[in-house]
């Protein structure tokens, strides 16, 4: 298994190989082509980034306009720009018309670290989650990232990818390939079923393992595609373990912890504990320390795992 690598370093990467292969992909950039690693297709292919400066809505706008034209338009920025600054052209221009635009920003949540607070986007998945036609994929790891800028690639209309700064270990191998409405059972169990996405997977695993010492058996389900939520395969796993922890580094409003309650309400009630942001902003910090402050990390899902069981 390959050393940790940020799901960011996966976007250029990943750019230039569609490119290479014959696909009509194109990026627009807010002056930020170098943290988010698109420099690397306008290395490659120079008339394919477009960077309209520190104008986030504008970025927005020419990758519609460039969608028109028939291309496959992905955006850049942090997710705090990406996603926050731009929602109303994401919802008018790109949702409400439903154009082949990828919104694809980096640095989303906690892992953004010291940058602090005001940096660290915890609402993205909510924000794009609501919105009428696109859809919204979490990768947990490198390879997963490159899965899923390629699966938006390959999938009409618009499409939400989120990716991290810090690096994160490996889950998966290279050349794993997801499906859009997808989720991946992990591991198997028995006790307990933990849904989670992004970062926290390998925090679910760390957690699965621990629990397993205290002889709880964990079911570890990656929900990478949070919209369309794989209901199937999330329902067949709590109909056997009958309790849901979920993970997730956002707000555990409006996020894939909403997501399970809402699905869980109407198809299968059961006890619920959700892992997340509390409702808060993030602060200053570095990665790990942010993790278990904010009770992201392996120790945090084992407590709440303890606490959904109890409810059984």
């Amino acid at each position: 298994m390959a050393d940790k690598k940020a799901t960011r370093a996966a976007y250029g990467e990943t750019l230039v190989e569609l490119a290479n292969a014959g696909e009509p992909v194109v990026a627009v950039e807010a002056d930020l082509s170098g943290s988010t690693t698109t420099k690397k297709l306008g290395d490659a292919y120079p008339e394919r980034l477009f960077n309209v400066g520190i104008a986030e809505q504008d970025m927005v706008g020419v990758a519609a306009g460039l969608a028109l034209t028939g291309h496959t338009a992905f955006t850049g920025s942090f997710a705090v720009f990406g996603t926050g600054r731009v929602y109303d052209q994401i919802r008018n221009t790109v949702c409400y018309a439903n154009l082949n635009v990828k919104i694809a920003p980096t640095h989303a949540g906690v892992s953004v670290g010291p940058d602090g607070g005001s940096h660290q986007m915890v609402e993205d998945i909510a924000l794009m989650r609501v919105l009428p036609n696109m859809r919204v994929l979490v990768p947990a790891d490198y390879a997963a990232a490159k899965a899923a800028i390629k699966l938006a690639a390959h999938t009409p209309g618009p499409v939400y990818v989120r990716m991290g700064r810090a690096s994160v270990p490996c889950v998966y191998d290279e050349g794993i390939e997801l499906e859009m409405g997808r989720a991946y059972v992990l591991r198997e169990g028995s006790d307990v079923t933990i849904v989670a996405c992004g970062v926290e997977i390998d925090e679910a695993l760390k957690a699965a393992d621990a629990l397993a010492e205290q002889g709880i058996s964990a079911e570890v389900i990656d929900a990478f595609c949070v919209k369309p939520l794989d209901a199937e395969t999330i329902l067949a796993s709590v109909g056997k373990t009958g309790c849901v922890v979920t993970a997730e580094e956002h707000s555990v409003i409006g996020g894939l912890g909403g997501a399970v309650a809402e699905l869980l309400a109407e198809e299968h009630p059961a006890p619920l504990v959700r892992v997340g942001m509390r409702d808060v902003f993030g602060t200053s910090g570095e990665f790990e320390e942010l993790m278990r402050e904010f009770e992201l990390d392996a120790q945090a899902i084992v407590e709440a795992t303890k606490k959904a069981i109890a409810r059984k």
